[in-house]
């Protein structure tokens, strides 16, 4: 058993420093120029063109014009790996696969393996085949992880995806899946825009959108604004493949929130355990069973 507990250690530690090794930064300049103290630093890298300064890590490139790379009080340049603090400006670029960011500003920090764009910060990520559409976030504040190809972004974010446009305080995104979470400690306002009906409306406390698949799951207390129909429940999970958003009821704090839809022209409500709401038909019915929602499909990698 001894044994075992050492190999386990052992392997722990292997673990952390292969993680620790991967966070750690390279930055150059070619043509423009690098300055400092060589021992100790800080190490200033400055180019005469935009996106002249570049730095890598992992799968992850930062482009900018100046770039400046500091160790913790006390330490070398060199013992510091993997506690180091990188800081770029000016027309800052970041790229990783699909995904192009930009802003003002970034701060990469080795020890988290996390780099933050603050200002006017602009994401987009390619579509993955014809199929799909590209996504577009804007926001005050993006953190991009190297460990996960996780962003997080925050401060009032707007995130557009084909005809569908989300708004809330914060948005988690996973670049490999197409998994956007809107978080609002008020309301998240999910629009889907069409021609000649209206807009649709979703409204709740938080919205997990399947970018590419085009499926998303609302809860916390839910409504679908339809043109004249309005539809309210506990969590709803929308298909806009098919344009059908099936409603249940359930607690919501500490409340019983039916399935309820209410025809405001025709002054009509339908109410049950669950419903089927047709956008595309503009038609409500009474499900005779609740289906179970597929919750499991839009867990975030942490919740797995």
């Amino acid at each position: 058993m001894k044994h075992i507990g050492w190999l386990l250690f052992l392997l722990t530690l292997m673990v952390l420093a292969q993680g620790k090794e991967q966070r750690v930064i390279t930055i150059e300049a070619p043509g423009g120029q690098r300055s400092g103290n060589l021992r100790n630093g800080p190490w200033v890298y400055e180019a005469g063109k935009p996106g002249g300064v570049i730095g890598k890590v992992k799968d992850l490139e930062i482009n900018a014009t100046r770039a400046t790379l500091e160790a913790p009080q006390g330490k070398t340049m060199q013992e510091a790996e993997g506690e180091r603090v990188a800081s770029f400006d000016g027309n800052v670029v970041v790229k990783r696969d699909r995904m192009t960011a930009s802003g003002p500003r970034l701060v990469y920090r080795e020890s988290n393996g996390r780099g933050t764009l603050d200002g006017n910060a602009r994401m987009r990520q390619e579509p993955r085949d014809k199929n799909s559409d590209p996504v577009e976030v804007t926001a005050p504040r993006m953190t991009f992880e190297v460990d996960t190809n996780i962003s997080t972004s925050e401060g009032g974010v707007t995130l557009k995806n084909g005809r569908q446009e989300g708004r809330s305080d914060a948005v988690y995104y996973e670049e490999d899946r197409g998994l956007a979470v809107f978080t609002d400690a008020r309301e998240v306002v999910l629009v889907r825009k069409r021609e000649g009906k209206g807009d649709l409306v979703i409204r709740a406390r938080e919205i997990r959108s399947l970018t590419d698949e085009k499926r998303l799951l609302a809860t916390g207390g839910v409504t679908l604004v339809d043109g004249d129909i309005t539809t309210t429940g506990a969590s709803l999970l929308y298909n806009d493949n098919t344009g059908e958003a099936t409603i249940v009821a359930g607690r919501v704090g500490n409340q019983n929130v039916p399935a309820r839809s209410v025809n405001a022209k025709e002054r009509a409500t339908l109410s049950g355990n669950s419903l089927l709401h047709n956008v595309n038909r503009s038609q409500v019915r009474v499900l005779a069973q609740a289906p179970r929602l597929p919750v499991n499909d839009f867990r975030k990698l942490s919740e797995q």
